[in-house]
C-alpha cells in the first residue's frame, strides 16, 4: 500500500506525528492524574495545579467508586478516599469542580466499571454550573476490556459492559461533540508486565472491538472514530518506547483502513496520552526515581504524545505529596521550555536504530492482532484466559531476570550502597475521617431528596438495562438530577446484568526456568525441602488481596515464584474482606498469608485480618505484607502482628528464605 510509505507528519499513517507541525505550534498537554480523599481536598489540589501551568485535569477515583459502591457499603470501608477521590453523588462531583469552568478546562476521567454514574454526575454537575453539555471537552477512559485483562476494576460481565460502551458512544456522539468517548489503555497492560509488542497488539485489538461496538449501535464510522484516543505506558527501554508510540499510529491507520474501510484522516489518526511507569519506580533510593521519570517523559515526547502524566518519585512508597507532585509537573515544564525538543517535529526520525525498532514492532504486533482476529476478536480471546497468561508469563520472566541480577536496576541489584536512611515525607490519608465525611454527606443527601422521584428514576434504569433501545446513560443522567447515588445507579444495572466473577489460576514454571541455578533460588528451594522433611508436608501459603484493589501483578508474581520454589500455593479470589481471607486460611490449613497491597488500605484491613485469625484460633498463621507500604506504617503493622514487610524491589527468592526461617522459628 503506497500510502503506508507517506512519512509526512500530519498525514496517514502518521509515523512522524499526528499533526503537521507537532509541538512547533502547541506543546503537549500537561495532564497530571490526581485525586485523593474528599472532593474538597482534590478540588483545592486541582486549582493549585492549574495556577502552576497544568492545562487539563485527570481525575483519579477511589476504588469503591470504581467498583460501583457508595462509601457506606460494608465491603469498602478500608478503601474509601485512599487511592483516589470518593464520589458518591452529583453533590460530590459539583464540589470536585467547584470554581473550575468546565466549558474551558478539559477533564480526563479514569473510570471504567462505574462509568455510567460518573458520566451522569459529570454532565449534571456541568449543567448546574451553567455549562451546556455540548461544550464539555475531555476524555472518559471507558475501556472495560483491559479491566478483564489486567486491572480488574470491573463490575458487570463483558458482554453487558460492551453494551454500556455502545450507549456512551451513542450519547456522546449526539450530545458531546468535543468529548472523547473512550481512551483505549495500554498503560495497565504495560504495568502488568507486557512487553511493547504485546501492549501494542492487545490495546489495538481492544480498539477494534470498540469500533465494532460503535458500528453495531448504528453510528457512522466518521462520527465516532475521530473521538477515540489511546493511552500508553512508558517504561525505561528508551528507544523501544519511542518506537512503540510511532508504531501504534501506523498500525491503527492500517487496521482502520483494512478492517473498516476508513478514509477520513481523522478516523485513521491515533491520538495518545502517555504516563510514565509506576512499576519502574523503586522504594530503594527513591530520589533516583526523578531521573527515571524524566527519561520516560522524554521517550513519550520524542514519540509524539498529545498529553502526558509524569509520576512522582515517592509513589513506590505511598501516594504522592504536593511537593513530589510539583517536581513531576515541573519535569514536563522543563522539557517544554528549556530542552529545545519542541523545536523539531520528529527529532529522532530517520535514525536507523529507531526506524528498525519501529518497523519490527509494527510487524510483531500486527501478527499478534491478526491471530486474535482469527480467534474471533479480543472479547472472545480474553474469555479464553490466554492474554492474561501471556502477560503473566512475561512478568514472571522479567522478575526472574531481576532477581538473578541479569536485568540491572540501580538500588535493587546494582549500586545498592546508596543512602536509604534519609526519611522521605509521604502523603497519608486519614481514611476514618474521609469515611465519616462521606457517610454524613450521603445521609444528608438522602434526607433531603424526593425518594419517590429516585425510585422512579432507578426503575427506568432497570428497564433500560433490559432494553437495548433505551440509552442507559440518558436514564442515569435523569437519576443523577434527582440525586440517586452512584451505588444505587450501579445496583439498578446490576440487578439485570449481574456482577462479574473470575476464577484465579497460577502460572507455574516460568520463574524457575529463567532464574535457573541462581544461588538464592537454590537456597530457598533447599529450605522449602527441609521444611517438608521436618513437617511431613510442604509450607502452605495463601496469597490474597484485601478490599477493592484489583492490581494483581504482585500477587500473581508471588504465587508463581513461591510455587516454583516449592510452596503449596492457594490464591484467594479478588475483592475479599479480611474475614473472608481469614476463613479461607483456616479452611485450607495454611501456614502463611501473603497480602499484596497497593492502594493504601492495609492500615485498616490488616489489623482486621489478624483479629479475625485470633477469633478463629489461628494466631499461629504468619501474616506477610508486600507492596506499596509507607515506611512510616511499618511499626504500626508490626505492632498489629505482621511478621514481615516486603516493598517494591524485593528479591523474591530472598524473601522466601526469610519467610521460611520465620516459619521455622514460630
Amino acid at each position: 500500500m503506497e500510502w503506508l510509505e507517506n512519512h509526512q507528519p500530519g498525514f496517514p499513517p502518521f509515523l512522524r506525528g499526528p499533526y503537521p507541525s507537532m509541538y512547533l505550534a502547541q506543546p503537549w498537554t500537561l495532564r497530571q492524574y490526581a485525586g485523593f480523599s474528599t472532593a474538597e481536598a482534590s478540588n483545592a489540589f486541582y486549582k493549585k495545579n492549574l495556577l502552576a501551568g497544568q492545562k487539563g485535569l485527570s481525575v483519579a477515583f477511589d476504588l469503591p467508586t470504581h467498583r460501583g459502591y457508595d462509601s457506606d457499603h460494608p465491603r469498602v470501608q478500608g478503601d474509601v478516599g485512599k487511592a483516589g477521590v470518593a464520589i458518591d453523588s452529583v453533590e460530590d462531583m459539583k464540589i470536585l469542580f467547584n470554581d473550575i469552568p468546565l466549558d474551558k478546562i478539559s477533564v480526563s476521567m479514569t473510570m471504567n466499571g462505574a462509568v455510567i454514574p460518573i458520566m451522569a454526575f459529570f454532565i449534571v454537575a456541568a449543567e448546574e454550573q451553567g455549562v451546556e453539555v455540548s461544550k464539555l471537552s475531555g476524555t472518559i477512559q471507558n475501556d472495560i476490556l483491559k479491566e478483564y485483562l489486567v486491572r480488574n476494576t470491573y463490575i458487570y460481565p463483558p458482554q453487558h459492559s460492551m453494551r454500556i460502551i455502545g450507549d456512551i458512544f451513542s450519547y456522546t456522539s449526539h450530545n458531546m461533540p468535543k468529548f472523547n468517548s473512550i481512551s483505549i489503555s495500554g498503560y495497565h497492560i504495560h504495568e502488568a508486565g507486557a512487553p511493547a509488542a504485546l501492549e501494542l497488539a492487545y490495546t489495538l485489538a481492544d480498539g477494534i472491538e470498540y469500533v465494532k461496538t460503535g458500528l453495531k449501535v448504528g453510528l457512522a464510522l466518521d462520527d465516532f472514530a475521530p473521538r477515540l484516543s489511546f493511552f500508553w505506558g512508558i517504561g525505561m527501554t528508551w528507544l523501544t518506547e519511542i518506537a512503540k508510540i510511532r508504531a501504534g499510529r501506523v498500525l491503527w491507520a492500517l487496521l482502520m483502513k483494512e478492517n473498516f474501510g476508513a478514509t477520513n484522516p481523522k478516523s485513521l489518526m491515533l491520538r495518545a496520552h502517555c504516563q510514565t511507569s509506576g512499576y519502574s519506580l523503586t522504594a530503594q533510593q527513591p530520589l533516583n526515581n526523578i531521573a527515571r521519570t524524566a527519561l520516560e517523559a522524554l521517550s513519550a515526547v520524542l514519540g509524539g504524545t498529545q498529553s502526558l502524566h509524569t509520576n512522582s518519585y515517592d509513589e513506590a512508597l505511598a501516594l504522592p505529596t504536593e511537593y513530589s507532585a510539583s517536581i513531576a509537573r515541573e519535569t514536563q515544564l522543563y522539557l517544554q521550555n528549556k530542552s529545545g525538543i519542541t523545536q523539531a517535529i520528529d527529532p529522532l526520525g530517520g535514525s536507523e536504530v529507531l526506524e528498525k525498532q519501529t518497523q519490527d514492532l509494527i510487524a510483531e504486533a500486527y501478527s499478534i492482532i491478526k491471530d486474535i482476529e482469527a480467534k474471533g476478536g479480543m472479547t472472545k480471546y480474553i474469555s479464553s484466559g490466554m492474554p492474561k497468561l501471556k502477560i503473566e508469563e512475561a512478568a514472571s520472566q522479567k522478575q526472574a531476570l531481576i532477581d538473578k541480577g541479569i536485568k540491572k536496576i540501580v538500588g535493587i541489584n546494582i549500586n545498592t550502597e546508596g543512602d536509604n536512611s534519609t526519611p522521605i515525607e509521604v502523603l497519608s490519608i486519614d481514611n476514618k475521617e474521609v469515611l465519616q465525611n462521606q457517610i454524613a454527606r450521603l445521609q444528608h443527601l438522602k434526607a433531603n431528596r424526593n425518594e419517590e422521584n429516585v425510585k422512579i428514576a432507578l426503575s427506568k434504569i432497570e428497564a433500560a438495562a433490559n432494553n437495548e433501545s433505551i440509552n442507559l446513560l440518558e436514564m442515569a443522567v435523569n437519576a443523577a438530577r434527582v440525586r440517586a447515588t452512584l451505588g444505587e445507579i450501579s445496583a439498578a444495572i446490576e440487578k439485570i446484568f449481574g456482577r462479574h466473577q473470575v476464577s484465579v489460576r497460577s502460572l507455574m514454571g516460568v520463574y524457575a526456568k529463567h532464574i535457573a541455578m541462581d544461588d538464592n533460588f537454590m537456597k530457598a528451594k533447599e529450605l522449602c525441602n527441609n521444611f517438608a522433611k521436618n513437617n511431613g508436608r510442604r509450607p502452605r501459603i495463601l496469597v490474597a488481596k484485601l478490599g477493592q484493589d484489583g492490581h494483581d501483578r504482585g500477587a500473581r508474581l508471588i504465587a508463581s515464584a513461591f510455587s516454583d520454589i516449592g510452596f503449596d500455593v492457594d490464591i484467594a479470589p479478588l475483592f475479599q474482606t479480611p474475614e473472608e481471607v481469614a476463613q479461607q486460611a483456616v479452611d485450607n490449613d495454611v501456614d502463611i498469608i501473603g497480602i499484596s497491597s497497593l492502594a493504601a488500605a492495609h492500615d485498616t484491613l490488616i489489623p482486621q485480618l489478624i483479629n479475625h485469625l485470633k477469633d478463629k484460633r489461628r494466631s499461629d498463621c504468619l501474616v506477610i505484607l508486600g507492596g506499596v507500604v509507607p515506611p512510616s506504617d511499618y511499626e504500626k503493622m508490626y505492632n498489629a502482628g505482621v511478621a514481615g514487610i516486603y516493598g517494591p524491589g524485593t528479591i523474591l527468592s530472598i524473601a522466601a528464605q526469610e519467610i521460611l526461617l520465620k516459619l521455622e522459628e514460630s
